[in-house]
């Protein structure tokens, strides 16, 4: 396993779970609905919120690097052609 592609999986997983804390935060809110209505919802929520929190922080980092971190880290992995 190398070194970027641990990034890789670092800056998925950081906005997938902020996603679905925002999600929970959201169901704490008192809204109540019928099972399949919350099931959808939830899923809707949560695809919606790491999408949203990993737009927003790929365009704070161009303007400061050091945000990244709220990605998980820092580093933003690099890609190669394949064979290389």
């Amino acid at each position: 396993m190398t070194h970027d592609y641990l990034i890789s999986l670092i800056r998925t997983a950081v906005p997938a779970a902020v996603g679905a804390l925002l999600a929970w935060l959201a169901s704490q809110a008192g809204i109540v609905l019928d099972a399949d209505s919350s099931t959808a919802l939830t899923a809707g929520v949560v695809a919606l919120a790491v999408t949203g929190y990993y737009a927003l922080v790929r365009v704070a980092e161009a303007r400061g690097p050091w945000l990244g971190v709220l990605l998980g880290t820092p580093a933003a992995p690099r890609h190669e052609a394949p064979g290389r």
